[in-house]
């Protein structure tokens, strides 16, 4: 697995990428040709294991202090502090002329929030004077690391896969190639993509043209129902009306 993140192309256009794993157990990755990330297989891919571990015999010390912060001793609450209410009557509020306490109960005026109310009382922060800094576990030597100058080789392949992860459905694979010579991929990416992407473009351009053109035409003819809909509503509405003063006017004859 590697340890780099290689963020892929987010369009609906063709893109290739190429991986170029060199014999010095260096590797490429392009995209489109360009290059877009490299470095040592050993350093950013889980091929190997670590040549450092942490050291099993250390332990952080039980009286190391990694606080840089602390509460101010010589800081205490005010007095008082708890004796104001998160929450107070409502000094407005009258109790209504028809309340019947027999019927309705004991009046109780609504509360609201105290203005004075200063939330939680917390210790001011200063700095720790027995602060040490982080812990840092030492480290030694991986007894079970083993190095290999052969990361590179690989003499038989069986198979490609494609490990996705994404949110959006419609992905296409094709011409896949795994060669020992870089020209070989450079003339298969010069003929199935170079040659086409232009072409391409122009065409996803124009679809796209289509598409809003005819998402706008939908938009407007929607907009449109829906006026004259609400148009007919408001005339019915009007005629409703006229109607009911009408038949007022015969009722008071």
């Amino acid at each position: 697995m590697t340890k780099k993140t290689i963020p892929c192309e987010t369009d609906q256009l063709t893109h290739v990428y190429t991986l170029i794993v060199k014999p010095d157990n260096t590797y490429e990755v392009r995209i489109d040709g360009n290059k877009k990330e490299s470095g040592k297989l050993s350093d950013d891919w889980d091929f190997l294991l670590p040549k450092q571990i942490k050291d099993p015999a250390e332990s952080k010390p039980s009286d190391w202090v990694d606080s840089a912060m602390m509460d101010d001793p010589e800081d205490s609450k005010p007095d008082g502090w708890d004796d104001i209410a998160k929450q107070i009557d409502d000094p407005d509020a009258e109790k209504p002329d028809d309340w019947d306490d027999e019927a309705d109960g004991d009046w109780e005026a609504p509360t609201i929030d105290n203005p004075e109310y200063k939330g939680e009382w917390s210790a001011k922060r200063v700095d720790n004077p027995e602060y040490k800094g982080e812990w840092v576990h030492p480290e030694i030597a991986n007894p079970d690391f083993v190095d290999d100058d052969q990361l590179y080789k690989y003499t038989d392949i069986g198979a490609v896969g494609f490990d996705l992860w994404q949110v959006k459905a419609g992905s296409i694979f094709d011409n896949v190639i795994i060669t020992d010579d870089i020209a070989e991929a450079d003339a298969l990416l010069a003929e199935t993509y170079t040659k086409n992407k232009d072409a391409e473009k122009t065409m996803f351009d124009d679809a796209e043209k289509v598409r809003k053109a005819t998402e706008d035409a939908d938009r407007k003819k929607m907009e449109a129902e829906r006026s004259a809909a609400e148009e007919e509503e408001e005339d019915d509405s009007e005629d409703a009306e006229e109607e009911e003063e009408e038949q007022q006017g015969k009722e008071e004859l």
